[in-house]
C-alpha cells in the first residue's frame, strides 16, 4: 500500500471511530483518552526552539527522517490537544515527506473539529499541521511554501 493510500485509509479510520459516538462530550473524552495515551515528549525538547506559536496552550513538535519516512514526536500541556497530536501522529508520522506534503487536513472537517473547538484550539491545530508540512519540506529538501 502506497504511503497516500496509508494515510486515505487511516483518516477514513478516524472518520469512522468519531462516528461512533452520539454526543461532542463522548468525542471530548475519547479524544482525551488518545491524549493520555501519547507518548510525553523528552523533556529536552520541551524548550522554545521545539514550541509551536499560534497555540494557546504549549506545544513542542520535533521530527527526523528514518529510512525517507519522516517520524514526529510532540507534546502538549493540555491533554484536549495531547489527543489532537495523536490524531495528527496517525496520519502524518512515518510516511514520506512528498505524502505528507501531498495531504491535506481535510479530514479534520469531517470530524467537524473547527466548530466545537475554541477559536484559539482550532488556530492552534492548524498550526500542528502547518509545522507537520514544514517538517516535511524540510526533511525532504522541497522548497519552502512561500506565505
Amino acid at each position: 500500500m502506497s504511503d497516500l493510500a496509508a494515510i486515505e485509509d487511516e483518516k477514513q479510520k478516524i472518520v469512522d471511530e468519531f462516528a461512533l459516538f452520539d454526543s461532542w462530550l463522548e468525542r471530548y473524552e475519547y479524544i482525551i483518552e488518545l491524549g493520555r495515551k501519547l507518548p510525553d515528549i523528552a523533556p529536552e525538547k520541551r524548550i522554545p526552539q521545539y514550541r509551536v506559536a499560534g497555540c494557546q496552550s504549549q506545544v513542542w513538535f520535533d521530527a527526523r527522517c528514518e529510512d525517507g519516512r519522516i517520524v514526529y514526536e510532540a507534546d502538549s500541556d493540555a491533554m484536549i490537544v495531547r489527543g489532537l497530536i495523536a490524531l495528527l501522529l496517525r496520519v502524518y508520522s512515518g510516511r514520506a515527506p512528498d505524502a505528507i506534503l501531498a495531504t491535506s487536513p481535510q479530514f479534520l472537517a469531517k470530524l467537524e473539529l473547527g466548530s466545537h473547538l475554541s477559536g484559539s484550539r482550532a488556530n492552534g491545530l492548524a498550526a500542528m499541521v502547518k509545522r507537520i508540512h514544514e517538517y516535511a519540506r524540510a526533511l525532504s529538501g522541497a522548497p519552502a511554501a512561500s506565505a
